[in-house]
C-alpha cells in the first residue's frame, strides 16, 4: 500500500499546508485513537514538541482529536524526540507522539510517532492508520471521553535518564563544552546534562522564540558552534538539531566530526574494553572509510536506506546494538530504544575521557574518503528516475570510479529534493562526478 501522508519520518510538511493543518491533526490524532482502542480499552498518549511556535496550534489539535476518541493525553510540553520516546516507555504509555521537523526551517512542522516499548511503528501501523483517516469519525460520548493533564517535571526526568547512560566511575569536570541546541527541544535540557556531570558548559543556540528554531545554529549549521569553541578556547563543541535527535561534535582545533566518525568512537570504545561487537550497521551515505576501518578489526558491516528507522529495523533484524548515520543520527540500543543526540554525545566524550585521547587522535587510523554531496530542487511532479541523461551520467561516473568510490542518487524522503553523492579517493574527482550528475538532473 502507498502511503498518502506518512513518509520517512512521520508527516511532514509547511505549516498551514496540507497535511500540516489543524484540521488534520484532530483528525489524525481521532484516527490514531480508534486504532489504539481497537486493542485497548483507555489508552494514554503522551504528546511532546519542539519550539516552533506552531507547535501550540498543532498540540491543541491533537489533544482534541485524542480526547474524542477517548483517549487520555499527557502533555510535556518541549521535549527532545528522544525524550518523548524515553518518557513514553518509562510512563508505560500506549503511544509517544512528536510535533516536530526536526532539522527543517520553522515554516515546517510534523507529527510522528513512537511505540509503548519507546521504538518508531513499521509500516503496517501507519498503513493502518491512514486506513481509519478514510473512515468517518465515530466520535466518544461524553462519559467516555479522554482527559488532559500535564506532566510537569518531564524534562527533569529526562536529564537524569542521559546522564545515567554516562559511566559513574567517570566526570566531565575539568572540560569546557560549548552546547548549540538549535534553539530547539533541548534548549533548557543539554546545557544541564553536561554541566550535572562537571562540564564547564558554555551555551549557545538555547534561546528560542518560536521562529529561529534550527536557525545558522545547530548540527545542520556548525559554523557557528565552530566559531564558538575557537573564541572560548573550548575543549569539546557539541551541536544538535531541533529536536535534539542528532548531533555534530568539534574539538579543540574548531575540527568538525560528523555522525560516521562518533559512530567509529564509539565501536572503538567498546572493542577497547574488549566488548563483543558483532556488526554496525550504517546507511547508503556512510563513509567507505568508516566500512573499510570496521572491517579490518573484524566487525561486519550492513548498509541500510537512509533514515534512521531503516537503520533501526536492520540492527533489530541483526540482533546488533550500534548504527547511525554520517548526519549524526547515532543507535546505542542498549542506552536507548532510538537515536539521541545528547545521549550519543556522552558515549563519544565518555571513549575520550576514559582513553584519554582527544577525538582527532582516536580516529587518526580512519581519514574519511572525499564525499560531495549536492542536493537538487525537484520540480513538482518531475520523475527523476526516467530522465535518460542522468541514466547516462550515472553509468558513466561508476564506470569511472570502479571499486575506488560510490555514487548514490536518491530523492530526500522529507524535502522536494534529488540528493546526489559520489564518494572518491581523491575530491577533485568526486567534484567532477557530482556535478556533471546534478547537471544531467537539472536538465532532465
Amino acid at each position: 500500500m502507498t502511503r498518502k501522508y506518512f513518509g520517512t519520518d512521520g508527516i511532514r510538511g509547511t505549516v498551514g499546508q496540507s497535511p500540516i493543518t489543524p484540521d488534520f491533526a484532530l483528525r489524525l490524532a481521532h484516527a490514531v485513537g480508534r486504532v489504539l482502542r481497537r486493542t485497548q480499552e483507555r489508552p494514554t498518549v503522551l504528546i511532546g514538541k519542539d519550539t516552533r511556535i506552531s507547535g501550540y496550534m498543532l498540540e491543541s489539535a491533537l489533544e482534541s482529536g485524542f480526547n474524542s476518541a477517548g483517549v487520555d493525553v499527557v502533555l510535556l510540553g518541549p521535549l527532545p524526540t528522544p525524550g518523548v520516546a524515553y518518557l513514553t516507555r518509562a510512563q508505560r504509555a500506549s503511544l509517544g507522539v512528536v510535533i516536530s521537523a526536526s532539522h527543517n526551517p520553522y515554516p515546517d512542522n510534523g507529527i510522528k510517532f513512537f511505540s509503548a516499548q519507546g521504538t518508531k511503528l513499521p509500516d503496517a501501523w501507519e498503513e493502518e492508520v491512514e486506513a481509519a483517516l478514510e473512515q468517518p469519525p465515530v466520535w466518544a460520548d461524553s462519559a467516555s471521553l479522554g482527559k488532559t493533564r500535564r506532566l510537569d517535571d518531564a524534562a527533569g526526568r529526562y536529564i537524569e535518564f542521559c546522564k545515567s547512560t554516562f559511566a559513574n566511575d567517570l566526570t566531565l569536570r575539568g572540560l569546557k563544552i560549548v552546547v548549540d541546541a538549535a534553539h530547539g527541544a533541548a534548549y533548557h535540557i543539554a546545557p544541564k546534562v553536561f554541566h550535572e556531570l562537571g562540564a564547564e558548559v558554555l551555551a549557545i543556540g538555547c534561546a528560542p522564540d518560536g521562529l529561529n528554531i534550527n536557525h545558522q545554529v545547530g548540527a545542520t549549521h556548525p559554523d557557528a558552534l565552530v566559531r564558538a569553541v575557537r573564541a572560548n578556547h573550548a575543549d569539546y563543541g557539541i551541536a544538535l538539531d531541533g529536536d535534539a535527535d542528532r548531533v555534530q561534535m568539534v574539538d579543540a582545533a574548531g575540527r568538525l566530526f560528523n555522525g560516521d566518525e562518533l559512530l567509529y568512537v564509539m565501536v572503538a570504545a567498546r572493542l577497547a574494553r574488549d566488548e563483543h561487537v558483532p556488526g554496525v550497521v550504517g546507511t547508503l551515505m556512510t563513509n567507505m572509510a568508516v566500512e573499510e576501518a570496521l572491517q579490518r578489526r573484524g566487525v561486519k558491516f550492513m548498509r541500510a536506506k537512509v533514515g534512521d528507522r531503516y537503520v533501526l529495523e536492520e540492527l533489530q533484524r541483526q540482533h546488533w546494538l550500534l548504527g547511525g548515520e554520517g548526519s549524526g543520527h547515532l543507535l546505542a540500543l542498549d542506552r536507548h530504544t532510538t537515536g539521541d543526540g545528547l545521549i550519543s554525545a556522552l558515549q563519544v566524550l565518555q571513549a575520550c575521557v576514559r582513553s584519554g585521547k582527544t577525538l582527532a587522535q582516536l580516529l587518526a587510523d580512519v581519514p574519511l574518503f572525499p564525499q560531495v554531496l549536492l542536493n537538487v530542487r525537484l520540480n513538482p511532479g518531475q520523475d527523476w528516475k526516467t530522465n535518460p541523461v542522468l541514466a547516462d551520467a550515472i553509468r558513466d561516473a561508476e564506470a569511472e570510479l570502479g571499486a575506488h568510490g560510490r555514487v548514490l542518487v536518491r530523492a530526500s524522503g522529507t524535502e522536494p529534493l534529488l540528493r546526489v553523492m559520489v564518494e572518491a579517493r581523491e575530491a577533485e574527482q568526486a567534484n567532477r562526478c557530482a556535478q556533471r550528475m546534478a547537471d544531467a538532473a537539472r536538465a532532465g
